[in-house]
């Protein structure tokens, strides 16, 4: 997989927008690696508090967990004992709130609109993140992003914000609300 596939926190359908009644005719592509739509970057304004598509669902299995566990070290019961975890006011293991959040990435896949011309979008950090739900074993979660400002650095750097909810299939409240941003370098 390529950095632009897992580095930018941008998903707006450029097209859903311009159907909706909002945004910008502008006509997009794809990105030929990713296959995300692709705007100038001077129409990304357009984007601004406009509602995104959201991801498809995605299942966290206990799989998934354990991988993540192994991968960060992080093997609280409440994360990889079922058994243990069954005895918690959670009733089962949940998922670590930082694999939650890592998931930004792959669930933007096919949804995010990009700059075109981007050479490269880097993970920026993030402004806020709230882990407001813990997501149990088996949930599946979805990702809904806004945009919220596109700043210029310097030229040909454009600092993208958003707001990402994961969202749990089910319950009234998400998993987590961050404010990611993304460098991308077009």
């Amino acid at each position: 997989m390529t950095n632009r596939q897992h580095s930018a926190d941008l998903v707006i359908r450029p097209q859903a927008l311009a159907d909706a009644g909002g945004g910008t005719s502008t006509q997009t592509t794809s990105d030929k690696e990713s296959g995300m739509p692709s705007v100038p970057v001077t129409e990304l304004k357009h984007y601004i508090g406009k509602d995104a598509e959201c991801s498809d669902w995605l299942t966290i299995d206990q799989e998934r967990i354990n991988l993540f566990a192994e991968a960060t070290g992080d093997f609280q019961f409440i994360h990889v004992d079922p058994v243990k975890a069954a005895q918690t006011p959670f009733g089962a293991t949940i998922a670590h709130g930082f694999l939650s959040l890592s998931l930004i990435p792959k669930l933007m896949e096919g949804i995010m609109v990009l700059p075109e011309g981007l050479k490269m979008a880097v993970n920026y950090g993030m402004d806020s993140v709230r882990f407001v739900q813990p997501v149990l074993v088996n949930s599946r979660v979805r990702l809904k992003v806004q945009l919220t400002e596109v700043t210029e650095k310097k030229p040909g750097q454009w600092l993208l914000k958003a707001i990402a909810t994961l969202e749990i299939e089910g319950q009234e409240k998400p998993a987590f609300v961050a404010e990611p941003l993304t460098l991308c370098f077009v």
